[in-house]
């Protein structure tokens, strides 16, 4: 039984792609589509994970990895360390492997950042290394619009003009929130929206994620320079909206009379172990940053 460590990229093994995909693919199905619509949008896997990997007979049984996210937390811009894709194989569970591989990224994050995340259905996993959970919430506003222009066009990434505005504006963006948001990150995005609609509203040079459901607008993230208010959005939306439901903290919409809700996105939880300048705050990790 051995263990290797790749500190710095994928580089250094050409084939340790397929090998951690065998392992993640049989973890998390699909997990390889969205990391191939990531690497297509040019941002790749292999170029922002650091893999911490333990083999067995050259197979790949216990994987945890981190990335480096860029985020500005109560206004003050850090590098966060992100612990994701923790995975072993069903046959090689309750031995001890992932204690000894987690117990190996901890050593490598406390030595780089200050705080360290990351997202779970399964907390109980990560609470003996230190790990504690965050409240998050979501934001509701009922509102009244009838519909405007349709202002809205979905990037077709085949162009290279939509491929060039998304890294611009990725590369470029303010955070959407002060209190947690992101800037400058492209990998995490990339795999975790790069397979849905893109919304881009040309006249206010913003990219919005998200969804539709009846009257009701599922505000994800937004990916622009400035942040523009929300009535600025439906004015672009050619529907009627009756309620939008803020994925972030708002406080960059102009919104009035916003109602608060604890939330669990998608059934998971924010970890976070270290300093957490917004404990405590009401807000939520936008979905395109949750890993």
């Amino acid at each position: 039984m051995n263990q290797y460590h790749f500190k710095q990229s994928f580089s250094a093994d050409s084939a340790l792609s397929d090998k951690l995909f065998d392992l993640l693919e049989d973890t998390f199905p699909g997990l390889s589509s969205m990391a191939e619509c990531g690497r297509k949008l040019g941002a790749s896997w292999e170029t922002a994970s650091t893999p911490f990997i333990r083999f067995h007979d050259d197979i790949a049984i216990t994987h945890v990895g981190v990335l480096e996210i860029p985020m500005q937390i109560m206004g003050q811009r850090l590098t966060v360390g992100g612990v994701h894709a923790v995975a072993t194989r069903a046959e090689f569970r309750r031995r001890g492997y992932y204690r000894q591989v987690m117990e190996e990224v901890l050593e490598y994050c406390d030595q780089r950042y200050e705080t360290i995340v990351l997202t779970t259905p399964q907390p109980e996993f990560y609470l003996p290394f230190g790990f504690r959970v965050i409240k998050e919430y979501i934001f509701k506003v009922k509102c009244d619009s009838t519909g405007g222009t349709d202002g809205l066009r979905v990037l077709n990434f085949a162009d290279i003009k939509d491929f060039t505005l998304l890294h611009r504006l990725l590369e470029t963006r303010t955070p959407v929130s002060n209190i947690v948001g992101v800037v400058k990150e492209k990998p995490v995005f990339c795999v975790n929206e790069g397979s849905r609609p893109l919304y881009y509203v040309e006249d206010l040079d913003l990219i919005a994620c998200m969804e539709i459901e009846d009257s009701r607008l599922h505000l994800f993230d937004l990916v622009a320079t400035q942040i523009c208010s929300l009535n600025e959005i439906l004015a672009r939306i050619p529907q009627p909206i009756a309620e939008v439901v803020i994925y972030f903290s708002p406080e960059h919409l102009d919104v009035k009379d916003v109602q608060s809700f604890p939330h669990e996105f998608d059934e998971t939880v924010l970890m976070v172990r270290g300093t957490f300048a917004a404990e405590g705050e009401k807000f939520m990790l936008p979905r395109s940053a949750r890993c």
